[in-house]
């Protein structure tokens, strides 16, 4: 099944992100959360190397319109996987201020795509979509594989060390679904279900046995 995730936003979106990125990233800092920081920033770069590098020079599923593409991407990537990456870290921390730091960066997102609809009418247009035909299947793929050894290591250890699945699939699809649904309601993401519905249980949920490994190993060395 193709699904086209597409978005039509403008110029003061970047602007407006790009301050609260700034923003964000002192919070971490001040915080000492240098771990989830660094996190995110080697997260947006992956993601910049997936999105510019396969999804729009080598697959050519992403199209961008009334921008650069170079420089709107890594934008883009580094906004995104930023964020992202760096709340999955917090989450996975466990540090008991989960619920601040999920409506910190909702309300983040939130303000900035809201600003951007209410006072952007004079900056310029950009609009991009990808389609998902091409690697939806390779995500699910990578995703299964990951929960599936955490299914087989959970069936074979005591109950006092079994990982909390639960846990990471609200993770891994909380995640994408509030990033989605505040493209949805500001108007960004044109109306319908299905890029919400399948973006959100595949495309960070299927990095999400993998973001476990890595933070129990990290965390393991005296990582915070």
């Amino acid at each position: 099944m193709e699904v086209v995730a597409a978005r039509t936003l403008n110029a003061l979106y970047i602007w407006l992100d790009i301050a609260w990125l700034g923003i964000f990233g002192a919070i971490l800092l001040w915080r000492k959360k240098r771990t989830a920081f660094a996190a995110g920033l080697i997260g947006g770069l992956v993601y910049f190397v997936v999105d510019y590098g396969i999804f729009y020079r080598l697959l050519g599923t992403r199209v961008v319109r009334g921008a650069d593409p170079f420089w709107f991407l890594l934008w883009l990537s580094l906004s995104y996987g930023f964020t992202n990456i760096a709340w999955i870290w917090l989450l996975l921390d466990r540090d008991g201020h989960a619920v601040e730091w999920s409506l910190l960066i909702i309300l983040g997102w939130v303000t900035v795509a809201l600003l951007s609809q209410g006072f952007g009418a004079g900056f310029a247009v950009i609009s991009i979509q990808r389609g998902t035909s091409a690697y939806h299947g390779v995500m699910a793929l990578i995703m299964a594989v990951g929960y599936g050894i955490l299914i087989l290591r959970n069936l074979r250890v005591p109950p006092g060390e079994r990982v909390n699945l639960l846990w990471l699939l609200a993770i891994g699809i909380g995640v994408q679904l509030s990033w989605e649904f505040v493209l949805l309601i500001s108007g960004i993401r044109p109306a319908g279900l299905a890029p919400l519905v399948v973006n959100s249980l595949i495309e960070t949920n299927m990095g999400m046995p993998y973001f476990y490994f890595l933070h129990q190993a990290v965390v393991g060395r005296g990582g915070a």
